[in-house]
């Protein structure tokens, strides 16, 4: 099968459709140079499998006059398509997270303290709040109900709801900025 890669193949009837593993071990090793002289060596066979691809989906549809040609155009369109891609992603801004499996934040001790009495405070802010304007706030935060639901609950409109839990908001940032 080797002596048709040697002859333009002008027509699959005549000559035969050339196996696609042959032509892999004929010019597999060509394209990879030719690969790895423009990028790294980890990405060298995912081109040429995509070269391959490319010629597999091609010759379904029309024969292939001259591989050799064919074969380095469709070479050079994949490497253009991938520096398009690496581009468009921000490929040369990029950086690997290797070595960075460790958490960014650690759970101290003294972190967990303060995240306690915080979230004391935040409780205590909330208990605080006059009777509608709590009840208000938890079913919006607490049980996610809309305004509309909570107005409908609450025998109130829906811009009464919007500003009883505004007025809530702003009780409690002001109660736990005065306890901090």
């Amino acid at each position: 099968m080797l002596e048709q890669l040697d002859h333009p193949v002008t027509d699959r009837r005549q000559v035969g459709e050339p196996d696609l593993a042959v032509w892999l071990a004929h010019y597999g090793p060509a394209l990879r140079r030719y690969f790895g002289r423009r990028v790294g060596d980890i990405e060298v066979d995912d081109l040429v499998q995509e070269v391959f691809l490319r010629l597999h989906a091609a010759r379904r549809d029309t024969p292939i006059d001259n591989v050799d040609r064919y074969m380095f155009t469709v070479a050079r369109n994949v490497l253009v398509s991938r520096h398009r891609s690496d581009r468009a992603r921000g490929g040369p801004f990029h950086q690997t997270l290797e070595g960075m499996n460790e958490p960014v934040d650690h759970l101290s001790p003294e972190r967990i303290a303060i995240g306690s009495e915080e979230y004391a405070r935040a409780v205590r802010a909330i208990v605080a709040l006059p009777p509608r304007a709590r009840a208000a706030f938890q079913f919006h935060r607490f049980e996610n109900m809309t305004y509309q639901s909570i107005a409908q609950r609450m025998g109130i409109s829906k811009e009464s709801v919007k500003e009883l839990i505004h007025r809530a908001l702003v009780r409690i940032a002001e109660q736990m900025e005065a306890e901090a």
